[in-house]
């Protein structure tokens, strides 16, 4: 699913060492693996449409969200949104953060509806790609 996911960002911006289409399966389980971890399946009609990753390391720190994607047919319909809340809910709502692509306006606009607002952090891929930093309080 995750590459699934990813494969036309991949595609766009050509980031081979950061794209999660890209990783590999060693990477991806050794995130599962990790204690303050947990995958959560987005499921439409008990279908998995996608997925969120929580790390909370329940230390003080912010916790995170990394990654999150919604497959590219169920895209647009609010699924990624009621996927935060809904994590929000469980873990408390402040104290969060995340980053994602500066040159996808969507993900700005999802994040920022939400309550996130940028740290002013921004890490330069390549040419093409940007990413942004995001925090909420």
């Amino acid at each position: 699913m995750q590459v699934e996911a990813f494969s036309d960002l991949l595609k766009k911006y050509e980031d081979y060492d950061t794209s999660p289409a890209a990783e590999g399966m060693d990477k991806v389980l050794a995130r599962f693996e990790q204690p303050w971890t947990t995958y959560y399946f987005i499921l439409v009609n008990d279908e998995k449409v996608g997925v969120i990753r929580v790390a909370d390391k329940k230390d003080g720190s912010r916790k995170r969200i990394s990654p999150i994607w919604i497959m590219p047919e169920y895209r647009n319909k609010g699924y990624a949104t009621q996927a935060i809340l809904a994590v929000e809910e469980k873990y408390g709502s402040d104290n969060w953060c995340l980053d994602t692509i500066l040159q996808e306006k969507g993900n700005l606009h999802l994040y920022e509806k939400l309550g996130y607002h940028q740290t002013g952090r921004i890490d330069k891929i390549n040419e093409r790609m940007d990413i942004v930093f995001y925090e909420k309080d």
